[in-house]
């Protein structure tokens, strides 16, 4: 197995124990996780929240705790997509949420926003 393979394998892994760690409560509620892509070069994670998560008021909540911990607990991602199945992706929707760390183009002040509740 080249190098490269391995490093592939070890960021699919990394990302499946994140999932595993972070979804227990989610799980609870009949929510569900999958990876649908790793992109290694651009550093990008496509996800697929299903189940309960599907239509669920507090998914933006779910999702922007997602990517805010995801970037800060694996350093070689810098971009995580998610999908609930409510009309593709989230940022296709025109409403696009703030997200803890990342900056916009206007400069508004750092805006935390809602913490899931997981």
């Amino acid at each position: 197995m080249s190098t490269e393979t391995a490093d592939a394998d070890d960021l699919e892994e990394r990302v499946s124990n994140f999932l595993r760690r972070n979804f227990p409560q989610i799980q609870m509620h009949g929510g569900s996780a999958a990876i649908e892509n790793i992109d290694r070069e651009n550093g990008t994670v496509s996800l697929r929240l299903g189940g309960a998560c599907s239509g669920c008021g507090i998914s933006p909540m779910t999702i922007q705790a997602i990517k805010s911990r995801m970037t800060k607990e694996i350093p070689e991602i810098s971009t995580v997509h998610a999908n609930t199945g409510m009309g593709g992706e989230e940022e296709s929707s025109g409403m696009t949420p703030s997200f803890p760390g990342e900056s916009s183009d206007d400069d508004r002040e750092d805006d935390q926003g809602p913490q899931a509740p997981f």
